[in-house]
């Protein structure tokens, strides 16, 4: 038995549950706790899916709608900039925003569909005890089944769209992984915290619609200066978002430098290796501690739902 007492669905007010000290320790727990709980993850991440795709008239193709929508928006601002400032719009420019556009799509319904993954399973949670990180899991595994989808036909046009396939493609398995660890670690932070504060929900929906102006998705960070720039890449999705535009369009390193040259001619410092490790920092220090916060909080969860 673990030192969670598993045999007991719930901890009665006033049980005394055995100490866990030590981070290891409670790290250690969770995975455990993860690995025995597999074929309810995979169950609940199927039954996720179906729910979302019964009876849509538009069946998988709803996997491809935010990440177009998103690629069209962007398109319109960049045919503006390029009218204004008189250059063709380049078409490399158009395949990073799609490429930007669905990690963006997964970061958004993942978060969203996770945030409220404890309130809408309530009887779940109150009912038979589990690990309750298998509920935002699933849902992060419903929109990942989504962005496969949206992955795989993108990948087809990618030749088309401008991609440079050098040695540099390497960095993107790289930057997927920091990039579902990241949306990992805010989805079990935002769904414990939405179930002790009700309207964490709302302030995470104004966030995730209007996010997408401060995060280089429809634009490149260069287009605010060097000075902008550095700033716009700390929000730690700035790095994954730039470092696939660079390694998949540009064939760049992303252990070296790079100045770009803006539309207005400005030599503008656009990359430097350590946003890499910046980005990759916030994803494992957040993992860790929201997988903690979780699974010491998740005792109280009965009494607040």
């Amino acid at each position: 038995m673990s030192q969670r007492q598993s045999s007991i669905p719930f901890a009665p007010p006033g049980h005394v549950q055995e100490e866990r000290r030590t981070v290891v320790g409670d790290l250690r727990e969770v995975v455990h706790e993860l690995i025995a709980a597999r074929e309810l993850l995979l169950q609940l991440a199927k039954r996720d899916i179906k729910v979302r795709y019964k009876q849509a008239v538009m069946g998988f193709a709803w996997a491809l709608f935010m990440p177009v929508v998103i690629v069209l928006a962007g398109l319109i601002i960049r045919l503006a900039l390029a009218s204004v400032s008189g250059q063709a719009l380049a078409l490399a420019g158009v395949g990073a925003m799609a490429v930007k556009g669905i990690c963006w799509s997964f970061f958004v319904g993942a978060i969203g569909f996770a945030t409220s993954s404890l309130t809408v399973n309530l009887n779940l949670v109150t009912k038979i005890y589990f690990p309750r990180e298998v509920l935002p899991l699933s849902s992060l595994a419903a929109q990942a089944f989504d962005t496969m989808i949206a992955g795989t036909v993108l990948t087809v046009a990618l030749p088309f769209l401008g991609a440079v396939w050098s040695p540099q493609i390497l960095w993107v398995p790289l930057l997927l992984v920091v990039l579902a660890a990241l949306t990992t670690a805010a989805g079990l932070f935002l769904a414990c915290a939405n179930l002790f504060f009700r309207d964490v929900k709302y302030v995470v929906q104004v966030f995730l619609t209007f996010g997408i102006f401060f995060t280089p998705v429809l634009f490149e960070a260069s287009v605010f200066g060097t000075r902008g720039a550095s700033i716009a890449m700390l929000n730690p999705l700035a790095p994954i978002l730039e470092g696939l535009r660079l390694s998949l369009f540009a064939g760049h390193s992303l252990l070296t430098p790079l100045v770009e040259t803006t539309m207005s001619g400005a030599q503008v410092l656009t990359w430097q290796p350590w946003y890499l490790a910046y980005s990759a920092a916030w994803a494992v220090g957040g993992l860790v501690l929201s997988s903690v916060f979780f699974h010491r909080a998740e005792f109280a969860f009965a009494e607040y739902i």
